[in-house]
């Protein structure tokens, strides 16, 4: 249903609301910028975890940036779309140079959002990635990955819209999967399901992950 949600931290204490997955001191929320950190500011608060950023970025595709072939991660692992890039007939050395400048963008917005400290440690904690929605979920599933190789106790995805493929693709990944709206429309966009989507600055999200 178009505009479900008046804006990300509507999202954000829903999701609280409906969540049923681990809980306790052991948790870590870790939401994907921009979107994802106010979302995610409301489910550790709710928790009582702590809450990062985990910057992962899409990779553009060349000349339709809007269009994303992949996604890279802060530890420079990638995950590709295949059908993408065969389709483009991109080249490894097309995607090492877009990657390339896309993790500099991703170390970029790790130094604002986390300064001089370091990574959370996820060994053995139970930990929750979130967004303001999913789209294709490349991204998503290039956090999940980085996630998964500190060996967390668990992993879970808690987001409020994807489409249906998307969600089918991500949940067989994570230990709990939770998405309220699970949309099978044709055409999908993640802005109909708010009434502001408006774009986050850059302060807004440091303002959420210094608890403000």
């Amino acid at each position: 249903m178009p505009g479900v949600y008046e804006d990300r931290d509507d999202a954000g204490l829903r999701l609280a609301e409906m969540y049923r997955g681990p809980a306790g001191d052991d948790v870590v929320v870790l939401g994907i910028p921009r979107g994802g950190v106010p979302v995610g500011y409301h489910l550790a608060d709710s928790l009582g975890a702590v809450l990062d950023a985990i910057v992962v970025r899409k990779l553009p595709v060349p000349g339709n940036p809007e269009v994303g072939f992949g996604a890279v991660a802060p530890d420079g692992s990638v995950v590709l779309n295949a059908d993408i890039v065969a389709e483009l007939r991109l080249r490894q050395r097309d995607i090492d140079q877009i990657t390339s400048v896309v993790l500099k963008e991703v170390n970029r917005r790790e130094k604002m959002y986390r300064g001089d400290r370091p990574f959370p440690e996820l060994k053995g904690k139970n930990v929750i990635v979130t967004d303001d929605g999913l789209a294709t979920g490349y991204t998503m599933i290039a956090a999940i990955r980085m996630v998964k190789a500190r060996e967390p106790a668990g992993t879970s995805v808690v987001v409020p819209v994807s489409p249906a493929d998307t969600a089918a693709r991500i949940e067989p990944l994570v230990d709990y999967f939770l998405c309220p709206n699970v949309s099978r429309d044709y055409s999908f966009a993640v802005a109909r399901f708010y009434r502001d989507f408006h774009d986050m600055s850059d302060e807004e999200v440091s303002s959420c992950l210094r608890g403000e």
